[in-house]
């Protein structure tokens, strides 16, 4: 694999690592089984392209498809802590009505970004074409950022709320938390995180497309699985980590099983990919907890 496809994946991973980020929100810190994902992600897509073809500031157009992921976020919670429907058809309900959406904003089943201002247009240089590197540099510095700054507020008065409502309900409204309002904020929080993603990642490919979110609540479990099985939840920042090492580990994988000839693999196959790579991560800790236990029991 070339150097240049190699910082493609990486940038993907990156990308995605805010998917994580958001999934590990929703699956693991609030026990919320999302499926909002599939419709946020294109739906910050959407949002920012329709608002720089617009001739909006793509970091302006960043900011609002956020936003707007997290309402459709709030939405899915809304569903289940007022109207009492069941979590996961909550959120299949919004990301079905979030297709509809998605395709009112757009006007049309995709929206090109060629030619138009992104955000990282003011740091690449055409001649040089150093695009394929700034690119991913950028991004790693908005995904640290957003690292930081979630487990700055996991670690606030707020954050620790949220984390008791997903640990234990009973016990956190015992302590006077209100559990409901923790989960309309942690699920707009989750799909905000994922609706950015989406908006960053219309702008490294050029442009929105209506199907562009199909199995990115696969891709966010994938990863956090992956990076539990790399470094077990010992700490927040640990937890957090493990989740971004997990969505750029995930890339690489399929960026290597796509680009060895000697396996045959084409782009058609990235969903079979995906699920091997899942299930190994499921099965791997089970099998390290087996070969510890058979060399613990060893006599030496």
């Amino acid at each position: 694999m070339s150097l240049i496809s190699m910082m493609g994946a990486l940038e993907i991973g990156l990308i995605f690592a805010l998917v994580a980020l958001g999934v590990l929100i929703s699956f693991r810190l609030l026990n919320f089984p999302d499926l909002t994902a599939d419709g946020s992600f294109p739906l910050g897509g959407a949002v920012a392209a329709t608002l720089i073809v617009s001739g909006h500031n793509p970091w302006l157009a960043c900011l609002i498809a956020s936003g707007a992921g997290a309402g459709a976020g709030w939405v899915t919670a809304w569903l289940n802590v007022r109207l009492g429907i069941l979590q996961l058809l909550a959120s299949i309900l919004v990301m079905i009505a979030l297709y509809s959406i998605n395709l009112r904003i757009m006007g049309a089943p995709n929206v090109a970004l060629i030619g138009m201002p992104t955000v990282f247009a003011p740091f690449v240089d055409a001649a040089a074409d150093n695009g394929w590197l700034i690119q991913p540099l950028l991004l790693a510095v908005i995904v640290v950022a957003a690292k930081l700054l979630l487990d700055a507020f996991l670690s606030s008065e707020a954050g620790l709320a949220l984390r008791a409502t997903g640990a234990n309900p009973r016990m956190a409204r015992a302590q006077g938390i209100s559990t409901d309002r923790m989960t309309l904020a942690g699920m707009a929080l989750s799909n905000g995180l994922i609706a950015l993603a989406g908006a960053l990642y219309v702008q490294t490919q050029g442009g929105a497309d209506i199907s562009m979110g199909i199995g990115t609540i696969v891709v966010g479990l994938a990863a956090v699985i992956i990076g539990e099985t790399l470094l077990p939840p010992r700490s927040l920042w640990l937890i957090t980590l493990a989740t971004v090492l997990g969505a750029l580990l995930y890339r690489l994988l399929i960026a290597l099983a796509l680009n060895a000839d000697f396996i045959g693999l084409q782009a058609q196959d990235l969903n079979l990919i995906t699920a091997v790579l899942v299930g190994l991560a499921l099965i791997l800790p089970r099998l390290k907890s087996r070969f510890g236990k058979r060399t613990g029991g060893t006599p030496r």
